[in-house]
C-alpha cells in the first residue's frame, strides 16, 4: 500500500471522526476525496503516511493538525450569486417586507466559505436600496459563519483573484463592489464590507449566542449531513428566525420528512421557506 492510501481501518475511523466533529457523513467509498483532501497536510505535519495521520488526528492532544484537518474536509468551492433565484427573491419579495421597519435588518449566510454568498447578500441589499432611496434607515447586517478558521479569515480579508472573480460575477458588479488590491487581486470595498461580519460557528452547536435573524441563508449544506442532524440543524435554525421569518435551502435540498414549522412558498423561480 503507498504512503497515500488508506486502510479499510483508518478510513471507518476517520469517517467517525468526522461525524462526530463537524456532522459531515461520508460514503463507503470516499477514501479518493480524503486523500486529495489531506495528502497537502503530510509534509506540513511531518507524517509519512496518510494511516499515521489518521492516527494522530483521532489524538485530542493534536489540536493544530485536527483543525487543519477539518479546514481541508470543509472548505468547499462556491461562487457569487449562485443559482441566481435567491438573490432575486430577497430584492423582489423578502427585503420590500422589511423595508420600513424601525429596527436593524439580520441576514444570516451559515456556510460563509470563502466569503461569495454573506458578500453578495449584501451587494443585494445595496442594488435594493439604489432602486429604493431611504429604505432601511436602521441598517441591514449580514453575519456569516463557518466552522473553518482558514476560511473565516479569508472572508475577513476580502480579496479575490481572477479566478474566483469569474465564478458567477458579473463585469458590472464587479466594476460597482470591487477596488485594486494586493497583488494583483480586487478587493469588496468598503460599502459592502461595513455590512457583513464573520465569526466561527460548528453548526453542531449551540446557536444560542448568535441572537435572531430575518432571513436565513443555509444552502449546500444539508446535504452532507445525516437524516437527524439535518432534522436538528433546521429545529434550530428555527428557533433563531424571527416570527414569519424566512429561509433559503440549496436547490437540490428540502425540508421534507425534517420539518413541519415553515411553510414553503414556491416562486417563479425557486422556493423559500416562511416561519409559521
Amino acid at each position: 500500500m503507498s504512503a497515500r492510501q488508506l486502510d479499510d481501518k483508518s478510513y471507518h475511523q476517520f469517517r467517525t471522526f468526522l461525524e462526530q466533529q463537524c456532522g459531515i457523513v461520508l460514503g463507503d467509498s470516499k477514501q479518493y476525496l480524503v486523500k486529495s483532501r489531506l495528502a497537502p497536510l503530510m509534509s506540513k505535519f511531518d507524517v509519512s503516511t496518510l494511516g499515521e495521520l489518521v492516527t494522530r488526528t483521532l489524538s485530542p492532544v493534536e489540536r493544530q493538525l485536527r483543525a487543519a484537518v477539518i479546514d481541508a474536509m470543509t472548505t468547499n468551492e462556491t461562487l457569487w450569486f449562485r443559482d441566481d433565484y435567491p438573490f432575486k427573491l430577497l430584492k423582489s419579495k423578502l427585503l420590500p417586507d422589511f423595508a420600513n421597519r424601525r429596527t436593524p435588518i439580520k441576514i444570516w449566510s451559515a456556510a460563509s466559505s470563502s466569503g461569495q454568498e454573506p458578500y453578495s447578500i449584501a451587494m443585494s441589499v445595496l442594488e435594493y436600496q439604489q432602486s429604493n432611496p431611504g429604505s432601511f434607515a436602521r441598517g441591514v447586517q449580514v453575519i456569516g459563519t463557518d466552522i473553518s478558521s482558514t476560511m473565516l479569515e479569508h472572508c475577513k480579508y476580502g480579496h479575490y483573484d481572477s479566478l474566483a472573480l469569474a465564478r458567477g460575477l458579473s463585469p458590472e458588479r464587479k466594476r460597482q463592489f470591487f477596488e485594486k488590491g494586493d497583488n494583483g487581486m480586487l478587493k469588496v470595498k468598503d460599502e459592502v464590507k461595513k455590512m457583513v461580519s464573520f465569526r466561527p460557528l460548528n453548526l453542531l452547536n449551540s446557536y444560542s449566542l448568535m441572537g435572531r435573524f430575518d432571513i436565513v441563508f443555509c444552502r449546500n449544506v444539508l446535504i452532507y449531513f445525516a437524516p437527524e442532524i439535518k432534522a436538528q440543524i433546521i429545529s434550530q435554525i428555527h428557533g433563531t428566525l424571527n416570527e414569519s421569518g424566512y429561509l433559503f435551502l440549496g436547490a437540490s435540498e428540502s425540508l421534507s420528512g425534517l420539518n413541519s414549522d415553515f411553510n414553503m412558498l414556491r416562486c417563479n423561480p425557486g422556493i423559500v421557506y416562511q416561519k409559521k
